[in-house]
């Protein structure tokens, strides 16, 4: 069965990272969900909440080669893409690859670099390909950048454009653990990381693929109406200046038939619609200044969004 390997697969991924991420399950899955869908993650958060863990611990589960690259306002963009360098002894000029050279890619608060270098990475994240002093080179497979941003750190920073956001298949958010978890990450890291017990449970094969098996997922055309729907009702709500754009609603079916066999289904339900909306499409959208004012967030507003749009009557 196409869902049984992808569940047990996903399972078996999951509680390696949750070895490190105490508390936070949905999260977890949430960003094992966009690994399945090819796409790449953006982690908003504070500081200290555990981003650059969960992006080393996904990397080790997986068995992939794990690269991190510390945005800073000097970066430049063949820090990352890489550079010809002059080999003396052969007389002639050498690529040498830069970190986006990787599977896992670590892209660490990526809103303290220069929108030049924040652009460099567009090719990469939507073709998996850089292309450096005109030669194209293809990037490895799997592959699957996670940029984090902390929220709160204004200062020193530049907003990544709307072209850029777009990009990242999903958002998400760890936020602060609860009482028990994080008395439970104190005993764990007492004398070591919980990071060094986290084992390699699938290859990158399994990995790419569980990423083909995932389109197998059968989408029923009254699920697509309602994914559509959904996302046209953000472009025509009077909460936001700007809605969705139609490469919501592709990585919303995406993520949904990623969810659905997660779940154990061999076809989309409107809950895993449902259950994926605000991370992939709450990134997507500007919400007006009156909305901030209320304190609201642009999940609440999607959330609401669910609720006013007619849920179809799941079909297998």
């Amino acid at each position: 069965m196409i869902t049984s390997s992808i569940v047990s697969s996903a399972e078996s991924i999951i509680q390696e990272v949750e070895r490190v991420i105490v508390g936070k399950p949905n999260t977890v899955k949430k960003a094992v969900i966009a690994m399945l869908c090819k796409g790449h993650l953006l982690i908003e958060d504070i500081p200290g909440v555990g981003k650059t863990t969960l992006a080393k611990s996904l990397a080790k589960s997986i068995g992939g080669e794990f690269r991190r690259i510390q945005f800073t306002p000097d970066l430049l963009p063949s820090d990352i893409t890489g550079s010809s360098v002059y080999n003396q002894k052969n007389g002639q000029f050498e690529f040498r690859p830069g970190p986006i050279f990787g599977n896992v890619v670590l892209a660490d608060e990526i809103n303290r670099a220069t929108p030049k270098t924040q652009s460099a990475l567009l090719e990469a994240m939507e073709e998996s390909q850089t292309t450096t002093d005109g030669e194209t080179r293809r990037l490895p497979q799997p592959f699957f950048v996670i940029a984090t941003q902390n929220a709160i750190e204004m200062t020193g920073t530049y907003p990544l454009p709307e072209a850029q956001m777009d990009r990242f298949f999903a958002r998400i958010s760890l936020g602060y653990p609860d009482r028990d978890s994080e008395a439970a990450i104190l005993s764990q890291q007492q004398v070591s990381h919980p990071l060094e017990l986290v084992q390699n449970v699938i290859s990158l094969d399994v990995l790419s693929e569980m990423q083909s098996l995932v389109r197998d997922i059968f989408v029923h055309a009254s699920i697509r109406e309602y994914i559509v729907d959904v996302v046209r009702a953000t472009r025509e709500s009077n909460q936001f200046l700007v809605g969705a754009s139609p490469r919501g609603s592709l990585h919303l079916m995406r993520a949904a038939q990623a969810t659905a066999a997660v779940n154990g289904y061999d076809f989309v339900r409107p809950e895993d619609v449902k259950e994926m909306a605000g991370p992939v499409l709450a990134h997507r959208v500007i919400p007006r200044a009156e909305v901030r004012a209320k304190g609201l967030t642009t999940e609440q507003v999607i959330d609401g969004i669910l609720d006013a749009v007619k849920t179809p009557i799941p079909v297998g």
